[in-house]
């Protein structure tokens, strides 16, 4: 483990761009379930329900999504964990050309990830997005002002309906931000997954792209992943406590 850690603070230590690819595994340590493991997300809830198709058909869909917002069910309270912050430490050493997440949960923002190099292929939970005029609104804004109504929200100003900021079953991902990713991608010295499995397409070609235009990859995640066999390093070990790690190593030398 010592050697890997080794391993991976010399690839960062000599990396000018680095992209940090995650997934649900770094904030199953904030607490927040994956979606398919044993207690997971599909486990609490119908996946039908985030089908985009039975959310814009179904106005008894939308308020259920609209309580589960209400109730806090979804992600808002969570805090991030030592794995976030080591991300934000790399932004500070100024070698991080970009953040790219699967996650929709908000805790890199909350880490203190600066927004302009995060790329969100699949949203974010504590948006809400007018599906009419495309104006965002923040949960908590909306759920203030509706707090004591069981009226599901619309649009202030077309009375449109309002989705949370994420990708549904059905719904194409944002183009021009996995585009934006992809560049980063081929571009960067060194790719770090942290956390995800890699079996979610397209997200996960964003690493193979990487390895593909000559950047070292490191993946870090609990169990087997997709790409296990083009990784430079592989660690299965929990990402706070090897992100601190790696962190400690590669300030200590620096």
């Amino acid at each position: 483990m010592n050697q890997k850690i080794d391993q991976v603070a010399k690839l960062a230590a000599k990396a000018g761009k680095i992209v940090v690819f995650t997934g649900a595994g770094i904030s199953t340590e904030s607490g927040i379930p994956d979606f398919r493991g044993p207690g997971g997300l599909w486990t609490k809830y119908d996946p039908d329900d985030f089908t985009i198709d039975k959310f814009l058909g179904s106005h008894a869909t939308r308020r259920k999504m609209w309580q589960r917002l209400r109730e806090g069910g979804l992600m808002e309270d969570a805090q991030p964990n030592a794995a976030h912050y080591a991300v934000v430490e790399l932004e500070k050493m100024g070698k991080l050309l970009s953040l790219v997440t699967q996650n929709v949960d908000n805790l890199h923002q909350k880490a203190g990830s600066a927004s302009a190099l995060i790329r969100e292929l699949h949203g974010n939970m504590q948006r809400l997005v007018c599906l009419n005029c495309r104006e965002s609104y923040p949960v908590s804004v909306v759920k203030e002002k509706y707090a004591g109504s069981d009226d599901v929200p619309s649009c202030d100003y077309c009375r449109g309906i309002l989705k949370p900021d994420v990708i549904f079953f059905g719904e194409a991902l944002p183009q021009q931000i996995l585009a934006q990713a992809m560049q980063e991608a081929e571009s960067c010295d060194l790719m770090i997954v942290i956390g995800s499995s890699l079996v979610v397409y397209p997200a996960a070609y964003v690493p193979v792209h990487a390895r593909q235009s000559g950047a070292d990859l490191v993946i870090i995640n609990r169990g087997e992943t997709e790409q296990d066999h083009l990784a430079a390093v592989r660690i299965d070990a929990p990402a706070g406590e090897t992100m601190t790690k790696i962190l400690n190593r590669l300030q200590s030398s620096a």
